[in-house]
């Protein structure tokens, strides 16, 4: 499998009112870091032909992160098939190397065009894992 990681170092507007990260704003890295693996990886016809759209978001939360933590944000395919991929996201404090968050995600593969659901081809299902 191949790994995609982000930094992001948490600021003021990542709080909630216990002043830790807020839970959406994880949900929104989740997305963010996803959506930067395609964008780097994938071809421009591959972008012009597909998007992905979220079926399930699963996620387990392990620890806090607060202001200033510098947070580590991993990514990979664990599984692609049919018309879909679920891709797992790990959130790390980057200094103490404590995992704050998995999460799993399946995503549907959409035809551009016809915005139905289109089987996974061997390119894309060999450009992730």
């Amino acid at each position: 499998m191949k790994e995609y990681t982000e930094i992001i170092h948490v600021q003021e507007e990542d709080l909630d009112d216990l002043k830790h990260v807020n839970n959406v704003r994880y949900v929104q890295w989740i997305q963010d870091i996803a959506k930067n693996h395609w964008l780097k990886e994938a071809s421009k016809e591959m972008l012009d032909a597909y998007i992905w759209m979220v079926l399930t978001h699963y996620i387990e939360y392990k620890g806090q992160a607060f202001l200033n933590d510098e947070i580590l944000l991993k990514t990979y395919i664990e599984k692609a098939k049919g018309v879909t991929s679920t891709r797992i996201v790990e959130i790390y404090n980057n200094k103490t190397e404590k995992l704050l968050l998995r999460s799993k995600t399946d995503w549907c593969l959409i035809d551009k065009n016809s915005k139905r659901p289109i089987r996974l081809t061997d390119q894309l299902k060999n450009m992730f894992t």
